[in-house]
């Protein structure tokens, strides 16, 4: 048995050395944002830190914890010379990180009285592959919508610096959530992305669609009533936000007309049901015919 055992225990134990040194780094955190609905926003600098889209890390602070490590996905761009990550204050260590960065205080925290940060990662996901279709189409169900904030970011930058060679040419975004707090803070970013492609007179590159799916009785008459306005009441987008859930069948029908004989990346980060029901659609919807057009599905689940 041990001739079986002895090779795959190396290897995991150099895989645990290599880990343990990684997060051994020093991690200086430059700042800390809050959000509205206690979202915390780190961001960190760590040498020789590379990282793509769409990837996670997992995060230590030993003044909360000295043995807890969590991941959270990175929601900057390789293109910024610091990475993030996102964070809801929903238990007693976000809670311990909250209070750690001096988030409960008024006055203005120094730099040097934050907390130290370990860092192991970052890794790698499906949404790394976003840049290989020249179609996507992008699903986040609430927190979800975390990797593809990374992704939006790095889809700008390229695009403002090298459009032409920019093979992705069109994203198709969907968010589906249950209530309006965690639109705060990206639907800043949807802001920024939307008033500069207007500005380039390219609104058309992105596609998005916000669901709210935990709505009332309530809520939907004071979407009847403010519904004619320029801008969204809940988002300030111009896109309105829909209620209920999409009719993915249609949607993928949709897709599939407007762009006959594409390769269509779907990404989705999310419950796995959802991912049962749009990989039902990508293959349903996805032609015989190798010159036709089809759905390849990617996913996270959380």
């Amino acid at each position: 048995t041990w001739k079986w055992v002895v090779g795959p225990m190396f290897l995991y134990l150099c895989e645990r050395l290599v880990r343990f040194w990684r997060s051994q780094q020093k991690v200086v955190i430059t700042k800390v944002v809050i959000h509205p609905f206690k979202t915390i926003e780190l961001q960190m600098m760590k040498k020789g830190f590379k990282m793509e889209v769409g990837q996670y890390i997992f995060v230590k602070c030993p003044a909360v914890s000295k043995l807890e490590w969590h991941p959270f996905t990175l929601t900057s761009a390789p293109e910024e010379d610091y990475f993030s990550i996102h964070v809801r204050i929903v238990g007693d260590w976000t809670e311990g990180l909250f209070n750690a960065c001096g988030c409960d205080k008024q006055e203005f925290q120094e730099a040097w009285k934050l907390p130290k940060i370990a860092v192991d990662g970052p890794f790698g996901t499906a949404s790394e592959d976003v840049f290989s279709y020249e179609t996507v189409m992008l699903v986040g169900a609430g927190i979800g919508v975390t990797p593809f904030a990374s992704v939006l970011k790095s889809v700008w930058y390229k695009y403002c610096h090298d459009a032409i060679n920019l093979k992705l040419k069109k994203i198709y975004f969907y968010w589906l959530c249950r209530d309006t707090h965690a639109f705060e803070w990206f639907a800043d970013l949807l802001q920024s992305l939307e008033a500069q492609m207007q500005e380039r007179n390219n609104a058309e590159f992105l596609s998005y669609n916000i669901y709210l799916t935990g709505w009332d009785e309530t809520q939907a008459t004071h979407f009847v009533v403010h519904h004619e306005e320029e801008k969204d009441v809940i988002t300030g987008l111009k896109q309105k936000t829909l209620y209920g859930r999409p009719n993915w069948e249609n949607e993928f029908k949709t897709i599939a007309g407007k762009h006959p004989g594409s390769r269509i990346g779907v990404f989705l980060c999310g419950p796995e049901g959802l991912a049962d029901t749009l990989n039902k659609q990508s293959i349903s919807n996805s032609e015989a015919d190798p010159r036709g057009v089809h759905f390849i599905f990617n996913k996270e689940n959380f």
